[in-house]
């Protein structure tokens, strides 16, 4: 029988994070903890309230999927029963590493899927006046690729110096549904010439709309827009992207069907994340081979992240260590 626990972790981060929607100083996870056999799987979610969730409502879900396990209900039911979210993202994540430790293997090998090596993986700019904005890019030392959070205020100006402190990099501009049609349309041009190759969800949810048919010199790419696969037939000729993020689509199972579905129908894949430790990145980090963009930098936020997590250097990820996540170990897990 599997038996579920959980805890709440905050993890102070670093400096202040600024997005167009508000401002954050921790992140805020839910660790999962699934036991059979005398092993243990866990996992970390990030509630968001952009999609009506926080800590308090993921423990009321967890403590239905305790009720229901004790009342004789597999997990494989449950999850089917649970809707999108965090919470069923850390009970899926949770219950991969589980099989992968009962197994003896790995949950690449249980996926049939080849490891995925290290990686570049965007490194992200908060929003702040352009020097200071400038400064920030200047301390990362010219990685390959920055993700610039930007609200609606000096768009094309924080972009010039951003570009300027660091020109040999590549950009990815994310708006979070910060701009309107005419912004999007004004900028876009611009900023290809400073090295942008990607606008992340310009516009917010339901005005999406507005971009059937436009032809833009750069990328747009679905975050907000795009949950799971039942999002996908609305986003084409709307986007050229899509940012899948598991505390979206309720885990690591739905992320993986939507990857495969997304590139049948074209899309090229983003992966993502909330704020959070290497704990939440580490089922992710299974879905970067295919990707065309990765920005799994959360554990660059917090200020201290967990033991065996992902190391960092000059904008390249390092690969996973099993320690943490999703494979036997010959070392137990620890924080």
């Amino acid at each position: 029988m599997i038996t579920l626990s959980y805890q709440q972790v905050s993890f102070p981060l670093a400096q202040v994070f600024r997005i167009a929607r508000g401002a954050k100083t921790e992140a805020n996870v839910i660790e999962v903890s699934l036991s059979c056999g005398g092993k243990i799987g866990r996992a970390e979610s990030v509630p968001y309230k952009r999609y009506q969730e926080d800590v308090g409502f993921v423990i009321n879900q967890l403590n239905y999927v305790k009720q229901k396990l004790s009342e004789g209900l597999s997990l494989d039911e449950v999850l089917l029963a649970m809707a999108p979210g965090a919470a069923k993202n850390a009970v899926d994540c949770a219950y991969w590493d589980l099989k992968a430790k009962l197994k003896k293997s790995s949950v690449e090998q249980l996926l049939q899927i080849a490891p995925a090596p290290s990686c570049v993986t965007a490194q992200t700019l908060s929003i702040d006046t352009p020097d200071n904005m400038a400064k920030a890019a200047t301390m990362l030392e010219h990685p390959p690729l920055i993700k610039v959070k930007l609200d609606a205020e000096g768009i094309v100006e924080k972009m010039r110096a951003i570009h300027q402190a660091s020109p040999r990099s590549h950009f990815i501009v994310d708006a979070n549904e910060g701009w309107t049609i005419e912004q999007l349309t004004d900028t876009a041009g611009i900023l290809s010439t400073l090295n942008v190759v990607l606008i992340e969800q310009p516009l917010p949810v339901g005005q999406d709309q507005e971009l059937l048919g436009l032809n833009l010199p750069v990328a747009l790419c679905a975050d907000e827009s795009c949950h799971t696969r039942k999002d996908l037939s609305y986003l084409q000729g709307r986007y050229d992207a899509i940012n899948i993020k598991l505390d979206k689509t309720g885990g690591l199972t739905e992320a993986l069907l939507l990857k495969n579905e997304a590139l049948a129908l074209g899309f090229d894949i983003m992966i993502g994340c909330m704020v959070g430790s290497s704990l939440a990145m580490a089922p992710a980090f299974l879905l970067t081979k295919e990707a065309k963009f990765v920005d799994l930098d959360g554990p660059l936020l917090v200020a201290r992240d967990r033991k065996y997590g992902f190391s960092f250097s000059q904008g390249e990820m390092s690969s996973l260590d099993y320690r943490l996540w999703g494979g036997v170990s010959d070392q137990n897990y620890a924080d």
